[in-house]
């Protein structure tokens, strides 16, 4: 806090985390070779992958060398480069592993559609014969499902050079909402003129001067409002690309499609919707609460993300913080946290900000190395609180590497969120029980209740909006400015209801959401948290098996379909259960906090 930014040469090696293990037992030049070598044999192979049982499994078992060098190298770059951006070596290491990667991807577009060009009843009997590809079967299977919707050598060929002329929206998006975005000034709490860009809005959309969070939020979306048709064509783009994908690969639909990898049921984001919309009295009781704490009279979109009490944050050191996570996350068990102490022994994590590393935080690793942690921990509870949600991708991925074959081991994006909030949960609750003031219960208990306003209601309202207009485009409605604005601005009324007003300018917020150029990608963050909020106040509340059912679910990777695995663990996403179970948490804290303020 406030403090300067040293150099990577000025952090203690204690504070660095230790990746030259990664090229430890073979250097980087080595692995390089070996994935060149590696590649060169695949490409061997073309034409008889499929001769039989035995060239087959000959096949996946060299990918698999071939990706493990691969990721080995390629990650051991970025990471090397993310902690001094500003090296050049760094850098030219890391655009080395990407060229490569490039070349690997042009060299091996054969595989698929030669594998393809065989029947599954054909894998099924190579299987049979061969019990080595027992342990491919499930990546077998997920390939094979895309033989329907896979297309002639001629026709797959067509749609990859369209793709270079298509998939332009989102680098047009992105390139606006950062490169070329220019907000303007406002003043600050001192009245001193500031530049407000999109990394420091959050800050002072949060301050306590009212003035200053709504001339933040006007002069935010004004640029938005001014530039509304050209955004408006880029997201009207992006929804026809999608549809051109669908249609010529005979798929229902876009947002079939998009279901289809993860073999996720239309079911479950309609459960989503729906029952969300069945509890959106909550949110409004949420909002008329919010609305008298503040003691206003009237609650604008601005005043939805000011803290309903007065704080002088405290300084966390970062042995204070590593033992408050240790201690929140116990209810996971010994074995959990015995194996979680190694992230701090083992030197998997990169503490401290240093001029030129990358912002932000992230956990990435390689099947056979340390999930890492970058951090730029800065003595906050937020930092804190960042911690616990990187060791839980990292306590996910060290289960999963450890438990599951490298075929197998990779968890899919639909449960990527789910370990990470969980342990953000009981972090939340940990600081909750050990309060010492009824303005700290208050602080903790607002914490978990906009994190389901942020992440349930507002990422449900995010797909809803998506799923609108893609139906528009799709019955033939034209994608005006208005048609996006007025849609989002209906469902911002809805979602918060009547105790909030819904300033005009919020009807302008669909132009700066970046997730809307990974289509219906948004509804995950729901389903994560309400997943996450499940695990926890099961294990919390010492629900039999819950802790062991959860521990599965860390090991078990992506060894199956995301729903399966869910299932196994006790959470059926195809049924409303646990949005249900999430919202009744909501609603109980939601009371707590009422009862806080009688």
């Amino acid at each position: 806090m406030g403090k300067t930014v040293k150099t990577r040469a000025e952090i203690e090696n204690k504070y660095k985390w230790d990746i030259e293990k990664m090229v430890e037992q073979k250097s980087f030049d080595e692995l390089y070779e070996e994935v060149e070598k590696t590649t060169e044999k695949i490409k061997q192979m073309q034409g008889h992958i499929m001769d039989s049982s035995t060239s087959l499994l000959d096949y996946l078992k060299t990918n698999d060398q071939l990706n493990k060098a691969f990721e080995h190298i390629y990650i051991y770059a970025h990471m090397f480069c993310d902690v001094d951006t500003t090296n050049t070596q760094n850098q030219q290491l890391k655009m080395k592993t990407e060229t490569l990667n490039d070349q690997i991807n042009e060299a091996l577009s054969f595989v698929r559609p030669e594998i393809l060009s065989s029947s599954y009843e054909t894998v099924l009997n190579y299987i049979q014969e061969n019990k080595q590809l027992e342990e491919y079967r499930f990546t077998l299977e997920s390939i094979f499902r895309y033989q329907k919707y896979t297309l002639s050598k001629t026709e797959e060929a067509i749609i990859a050079s369209a793709s270079k002329a298509l998939g332009t929206c989102d680098e047009i998006f992105y390139n606006l909402d950062n490169a070329d975005i220019k907000l303007g000034n406002i003043l600050d709490e001192n009245g001193s003129k500031v530049e407000l860009t999109d990394s420091n809005y959050n800050y002072y959309i949060t301050r306590l001067n009212r003035k200053v969070r709504k001339d933040a939020f006007i002069t935010m979306h004004q640029y938005y409002k001014e530039h509304k048709n050209t955004f408006a064509a880029i997201l009207k783009g992006q929804i026809k690309e999608n549809f051109f994908y669908s249609s010529v690969r005979k798929f229902e639909s876009p947002l079939k499609e998009s279901l289809y990898n993860d073999n996720i049921d239309i079911s479950v984001i309609k459960n989503l919707i729906n029952t969300v919309h069945n509890h959106m009295n909550s949110m409004y009781d949420y909002m008329k609460l919010r609305k008298q704490i503040l003691k206003l009279d009237d609650l604008h979109m601005y005043d939805l993300h000011v803290s309903l009490i007065a704080h002088t944050p405290k300084e966390i050191p970062f042995e204070e913080g590593k033992n408050m996570v240790l201690n929140a996350l116990e209810p996971l068990g010994p074995n959990y946290i015995e194996d979680l102490q190694k992230s701090f022994s083992q030197k998997w994590i990169d503490i401290y900000p240093n001029k030129g590393k990358k912002s932000g935080a992230y956990s990435w690793g390689t099947y056979s190395s340390y999930p890492y942690l970058l951090l730029n921990y800065n003595d906050t509870i937020d930092s804190v609180s960042t911690l616990a949600h990187e060791l839980g991708h990292s306590m996910h991925s060290y289960y999963s590497n450890k438990h599951q074959n490298f075929a197998n081991h990779n968890y899919p994006v639909f449960l990527g969120e789910i370990a990470s909030t969980v342990n953000e949960i009981l972090l939340n609750h940990y600081l909750f029980e050990h309060a010492k003031t009824k303005d700290e219960k208050i602080l903790y208990l607002t914490e978990f209740l906009d994190n389901v306003r942020k992440t349930i209601y507002r990422q449900t309202m995010f797909e809803e909006f998506e799923i609108k207009m893609h139906d528009k485009e799709q019955s033939g409605t034209p994608l005006t400015e208005q048609e996006f604005s007025n849609t989002y601005y209906e469902l911002n009324e809805l979602y918060y209801g009547k105790d909030v007003i819904s300033d005009d300018e919020i009807r302008y917020e669909w132009a700066r959401i970046p997730h809307f150029y990974s289509s219906f990608y948004v509804y995950k963050y729901a389903t994560g948290l309400s997943c996450a909020i499940t695990f926890a106040f099961d294990i919390l509340n010492g629900v039999e098996g819950a802790q062991q059912r959860y521990l599965e679910f860390l090991s078990s990777g992506g060894s199956d379909y995301p729903l399966e695995i869910l299932k196994r663990a006790g959470i059926d996403m195809t049924s409303k259960e646990p949005i249900e179970k999430a919202l009744s948490i909501f609603e109980q804290k939601l009371e707590e906090l009422k009862k806080l303020y009688e």
